[in-house]
């Protein structure tokens, strides 16, 4: 009773946290530069949290070709995951979706921070994606951070560019120099590259279904 008691008190205290975990800049070997970001925040207690996401990419000199945000209630499932409800809104490419979301978010063995998600879009459409990423840290202050991404569609889109099965993956290796814990200044490379159906569609569109990029950026939380 009085552990109960103890855990309800606990979430009663209001925290809050936002990490900017990609905040950066691509030179892609494509001749195609653009600028990308992965931010995450969270108010709550210890078993209770409301989460924004947000990540895109701006295509230099000025135009937006990715974008979203996701709203999510997290509740603790165990001591190393989350359980994840809510919506998220893609605000580009220009066909427009509102999905429901359901996800894991925590800490896999070998402290893999693991973050999987199914969505299912406003016009019925199913999909999922599972994003990957582990911290090794080289010295006191310089941190080698790789890192994995897949998207999954049950239903091809073809106006969106997608097609079913495994749509793409991405991998990035990236180099931190934490000049406070908080704050660390990055380089890197990232590969990106689309599968089956959707690599299809993008070949039919004339676009590079493979991009090797050089990355500049930095990370921050607070």
């Amino acid at each position: 009773m009085s552990a109960n008691v103890s855990a309800a008190e606990s979430d009663t205290k209001i925290y809050t946290f936002l990490q900017a975990d990609e905040f950066e800049y691509r030179a892609g070997d494509n001749g195609e530069d653009k600028f990308n970001w992965k931010v995450q925040g969270w108010i709550g207690g210890d078993y209770q949290k409301l989460w924004l996401k947000t990540e895109g990419e701006n295509a230099t000199p000025g135009h937006l070709e990715d974008a979203e945000v996701q709203l999510l209630y997290s509740r603790l499932a165990n001591d190393f995951f989350d359980i994840q409800a809510g919506i998220r809104y893609d605000f580009q490419p220009r066909q427009q979706r509102g999905f429901a979301v359901l996800g894991l978010h925590g800490l896999a063995p070998y402290y893999v921070e693991l973050d999987a998600a199914a969505f299912l879009s406003n016009q019925g459409e199913v999909s999922a994606r599972l994003e990957a990423e582990y911290e090794l840290l080289l010295t006191q202050r310089l941190v080698l951070q790789p890192s994995f991404e897949m998207n999954i569609a049950v239903q091809g889109v073809s106006e969106r560019g997608v097609g079913s099965g495994i749509n793409d993956i991405e991998l990035g290796l990236r180099l931190g120099y934490e000049v406070r814990r908080e704050f660390a200044p990055y380089v890197g490379i990232n590969w990106e590259r689309k599968l089956g159906e959707t690599a299809d569609l993008a070949r039919d569109k004339g676009e590079d279904k493979e991009a090797l990029s050089l990355v500049a950026g930095v990370r921050f939380w607070f």
